[in-house]
């Protein structure tokens, strides 16, 4: 293995990565959900942004309101300041009613600068949405503790070719031959690789953690998932529990 690699892609065991949060405990994508994965020890953070009408970054996964709000309709379509006003909470338990949808502003202020932030990006909507995200994540060294990923590979290259520091993560279900070359095939400087957790296997992670990618696979919630990634060795793992994920990797 080259001994040029950075550091924090060799590790003795996987950081913690809140999916959405600490998301199988608290609603997803909301202050209440980060606020706790750090609590937890999550060590990264994973949420999902879309952009409103009048061109605020909002954490949401689904690119509507309906399913974990109050109110309906697709964020593009809607004002911040309506959204502001939906409940995020309540669907999951009337001990969060209340809890709104964040702004990313928002959840970079909450979490402590040591917690990492891995933002997804599902639409962009086009030259509007990269110009408003990039202008943001190039102030107050937010560059530093940000991964970009997305399923849209082609949004990630032009994200890559506009800002060259931006770090970028090829998320993807697909069960690839060979992972390290996928990611030489978007001929721009990939930081990690976000497989489904299933699809990855010890001569996989081999490759790739020899061509300096770190591997983040997604969403791994149980034991039975999780020790077969930690034994090829990935850099993190992305899960709804973050507290049961640390707590397993302590006894391991």
């Amino acid at each position: 293995m080259s001994a040029n690699i950075e550091q924090d892609v060799i590790v003795s065991r996987p950081i913690v990565i809140g999916h959405r949060g600490a998301s199988g405990e608290a609603p997803e994508n909301t202050r209440a959900s980060f606020k706790l994965a750090a609590e937890q020890g999550s060590h990264m953070v994973e949420l999902d942004i879309h952009m409103s009408e009048d061109g605020k970054l909002i954490v949401c996964h689904d690119d509507t309101l309906d399913r974990t709000t109050d109110i309906s309709g697709a964020i593009r379509s809607l004002h911040s300041d309506v959204i502001r006003g939906a409940d995020a909470g309540s669907w999951f338990s009337p001990a969060f009613a209340g809890e709104q949808v964040p702004f990313l502003e928002e959840v970079y202020d909450l979490l402590p600068k040591h917690v990492e932030i891995n933002v997804e990006v599902k639409d962009s909507g086009g030259a509007l949405f990269d110009e408003v995200l990039l202008n943001y994540l190039r102030g107050d060294n937010r560059m530093d503790r940000t991964v970009v990923s997305s399923f849209d590979h082609k949004l990630l290259h032009r994200l890559k070719q506009a800002e060259p520091e931006l770090r970028i993560g090829l998320l993807y279900a697909a069960d690839l031959i060979h992972h390290a070359s996928y990611a030489a095939l978007l001929e721009t400087e990939v930081w990690s690789l976000h497989p489904e957790h299933s699809l990855i296997g010890a001569d996989d992670a081999m490759d790739a953690l020899a061509a300096g990618l770190r591997i983040y696979p997604f969403t791994a919630n149980h034991p039975a998932d999780w020790d077969p990634l930690i034994s090829i060795g990935v850099t993190g793992i992305i899960t709804d529990y973050p507290a049961r994920l640390k707590e397993h990797l302590e006894r391991s």
